[in-house]
C-alpha cells in the first residue's frame, strides 16, 4: 500500500482533496496540521506547505518523517515564463532549479553548495502518471513538461521576466514556469530519496498583471484542478 503525500501551499489549492479521503484524521506536527485518510487502497496525507522555501522545506521534511511516505506530491499554481506557457495550462516538472540560488564564485552559478547540481529531478515514473492524469482530467487544457524554477519572490513584473528568462537560458537551464517551493521540497526529497512529482496549473505569466490574475486564478480555478488532477493520479497509482 502506497502512502502518498500531497503538499499545497495555499489551502485553495487543496479544495476538494480531503473531502475525497475516508476516515480523515487530524495531525500536529512541527507547527503544521496534516490530515490522514486513506483513498481507495492507498493512504493519503495533506498538509499545507506554507509559502516559500525554508517552509516548504520544513513541511516536507515534517511529513517524511512523520507519516512514512513512499510517494510525495506538490501541486498548485505557477506563472509561466516559457514562450509558449499560457495561463491555464499545466506543467510536470521534470526538474527543478533554484532560481535565486547564488554562491558565486565559490560555485557556479544556481548551483546548490555541496551537491554539485543545480537541478534536482523529479521521479520519471511519478512524473508520467501526473501527465496522464492531467491529460485525463483536463482534456481541453495544453500540457508542458520540463524545468520548473523556485525562488523566495513572487515574481510579477515584464522586466523581471525577461531578465530572469534570459540568464537561466544563459546558464542552460530553460524554464517552463516559476513559483516559490517546489525545488527546495525536490532538494528535500533527493536527501531522503522520496520519489516525487511536481504539477502546476499556470495562473499568471509572471508580469505586471500576476497579482490580479493570481487571486483570481486561485479561488476559481486552482482547487478545481488540482483535485481532479490528483484524485486520477490516485487512481492510476500501483497498490505497493
Amino acid at each position: 500500500m502506497a502512502t502518498v503525500g500531497i503538499l499545497s501551499a495555499l489551502a485553495e489549492e487543496q479544495q476538494g482533496l480531503r473531502q475525497s479521503l475516508v476516515q480523515p484524521v487530524q495531525f500536529s506536527r512541527a507547527g503544521r496540521t496534516f490530515w490522514r485518510g486513506s483513498y481507495g487502497p492507498h493512504q493519503v496525507v495533506l498538509g499545507l506547505s506554507r509559502i516559500g522555501k525554508v517552509a516548504a522545506a520544513t513541511t516536507a521534511t515534517a511529513m517524511i518523517e512523520g507519516f512514512g511516505l513512499t510517494h510525495l506530491v506538490f501541486t498548485g499554481v505557477a506563472g509561466g515564463i516559457g514562450h509558449d506557457v499560457r495561463v491555464g495550462d499545466v506543467v510536470v516538472a521534470d526538474e527543478c532549479l533554484q532560481h535565486d540560488m547564488d554562491a558565486s564564485p565559490l560555485f557556479a552559478r544556481y548551483e546548490v553548495p555541496l551537491y554539485a547540481r543545480s537541478r534536482f529531478a523529479c521521479d520519471p515514473e511519478v512524473s508520467e502518471r501526473l501527465a496522464q492524469a492531467a491529460v485525463s482530467a483536463n482534456a481541453s487544457r495544453p500540457l508542458h513538461r520540463g524545468l520548473i524554477a523556485s525562488g523566495d519572490r513572487f515574481v510579477s513584473g515584464a522586466v523581471e521576466v525577461a531578465a530572469l528568462r534570459q540568464g537561466l537560458a544563459d546558464a542552460g537551464h530553460p524554464v517552463l514556469a516559476v513559483e516559490m517551493e517546489g525545488a527546495a521540497v525536490a532538494q528535500v526529497c533527493f536527501d531522503y530519496r522520496i520519489p516525487l512529482g511536481l504539477v502546476r496549473t499556470i495562473s499568471d505569466r509572471a508580469d505586471d498583471a500576476a497579482p490580479v490574475d493570481f487571486s483570481r486564478f486561485v479561488a476559481e480555478v486552482a482547487g478545481p484542478s488540482a483535485c481532479a488532477i490528483l484524485t486520477r493520479f490516485l487512481d492510476l497509482l500501483p497498490n505497493q
